[in-house]
């Protein structure tokens, strides 16, 4: 596993990819084999993969763990550092918003596990992911371990023979694909970026903006997030999207919010300098422009959100602006509403893009109302692929929006709920 183990458990990526029968596993979405023609293993269950009846072991078990989140994550914990202590130094001092995050990762999984494709995009993403943290392959044993042990322990009666092989059956199958990805990666790339802060601007209602210059080449595309470590928090990674394009200095700037307990927004906000260093993990995500499509594009931005879109918007410009681009940002007063004058300086200069602003709690003519409700007002958007960033409820609201109007969802990208949060932790 990895020094991370919760933040390896949050991603939806924890679960199996198909493949066929002899067929060589690969760490790419477009490497895997379809699920047609997969042979069955003994016992009936198609090779490197969970059949509905292991599917629905793993949901029920999970069900009757579900009360005792608390003290199975404590129980999980306590056994992996007992078994291996060595693998304690791996983790952040703070154990209590691991712990907390452990049965979420798990339901999160579980509700996802019939989606094998996506499953295994992330799946690989994650596997390239925890190299940072040093992860070898005894570790994934290791955790593998403890996480049966803890469910046995907490699931009782529900713990049979044959949920116990699907539980195997789902982890291992994971460690590998993961361990398979780690390795590919590391013939192409380092772990971690070593990364020196070179500028940093400060916004209104503690957010600043943070450039830093990795010591290597960092590739990366516009949409997608980084993980960053701070020197006065070793250990804790938290998310965040660069607010720009790759840009040819090899500089890329971060927005962040100090977030009322926070360590590591508060310590990039509030004691960071220029000079200082921070480490950078690899880009991940998958919310980038689709430059083969010729559909029109949205972009709904709230808070900080907006780092991502302004990428996108950059990213688009470079390719000629051949399609035209709505952007919304959303803001609960017009104060809040960093960045907008810079926004509405580059839709002058670009006759493609327009931007609007939604502001949900000053009234404010031509201004009022929610970001998803705005949304509405000016749709419909069926004929647009669509970019969503922010706040989790501000999402989903403006994705149900979009969908009600007929935008297919395949069309409607977003970064996973469950990453965006660890960077309010």
């Amino acid at each position: 596993m990895s020094c991370d183990v919760t933040a390896y458990l949050e991603h939806p990526a924890l679960w199996f990819q198909p493949r066929k029968s002899g067929a060589p596993r690969s760490d790419t979405p477009e490497g895997a084999d379809a699920p047609e023609g997969r042979e069955a293993a003994p016992g009936g269950a198609p090779e490197g993969g969970l059949t509905p009846r292991d599917i629905a072991l793993v949901r029920a078990s999970l069900a009757v763990v579900e009360p005792y989140a608390a003290d199975l994550a404590v129980y999980f914990y306590s056994i992996l550092f007992t078994r291996y202590p060595q693998v304690r130094e791996m983790f952040p001092p703070g154990m209590d918003t691991q712990r907390g995050r452990l049965l979420r990762a798990l339901l999160h999984i579980v509700d996802l596990v019939d989606d094998p494709e996506q499953l295994a995009r992330f799946c690989a993403h994650l596997g390239r992911d925890h190299r940072k943290f040093g992860t070898e392959n005894a570790h994934y044993d290791a955790v593998g371990e403890c996480l049966l042990a803890s469910l046995a322990r907490f699931a009782g009666p529900a713990w049979t023979a044959d949920a116990a092989r699907a539980w195997t059956l789902a982890y291992t199958t994971v460690a590998q694909v993961m361990m398979s990805a780690a390795d590919a990666d590391s013939m192409v790339r380092p772990a971690s970026w070593m990364a020196r802060i070179v500028h940093r601007e400060e916004f209104v209602f503690g957010i600043a903006a943070i450039t830093v210059m990795p010591d290597q080449p960092y590739r990366y595309a516009a949409g997608q997030y980084v993980s960053m470590e701070t020197p006065w928090w070793p250990r804790e990674w938290r998310y965040y999207s660069p607010a720009n394009a790759p840009r040819e200095d090899g500089t890329l700037t971060f927005h962040v919010r100090a977030v009322p307990g926070g360590w590591v927004s508060n310590a990039l906000v509030r004691r960071a300098a220029v000079g200082d260093h921070v480490k950078l993990g690899p880009p991940l995500g998958d919310m980038v422009l689709d430059h083969s499509s010729g559909r029109d594009i949205l972009c709904v931005a709230g808070g900080t959100g907006l780092a991502p879109i302004r990428a996108l918007v950059e990213e688009s410009a470079r390719h000629g602006g051949g399609r035209r681009m709505d952007v919304f940002m959303g803001a609960r007063t017009s104060d809040e509403l960093y960045g907008m004058d810079d926004m509405l300086r580059f839709a002058q200069r670009n006759h493609w893009l327009r931007v609007r602003a939604a502001v949900s709690h000053q009234d404010i003519v031509g201004l009022n109302g929610s970001l998803p409700s705005v949304l509405a007002e000016f749709g419909p958007w069926y004929r647009h692929d669509a970019y969503l960033s922010g706040p989790a409820p501000m999402v989903t609201a403006a994705a149900d929006v979009l969908r009600r109007t007929g935008v297919p969802p395949a069309r409607i990208r977003h970064d996973p709920f469950g990453v965006p949060s660890l960077a309010l932790n």
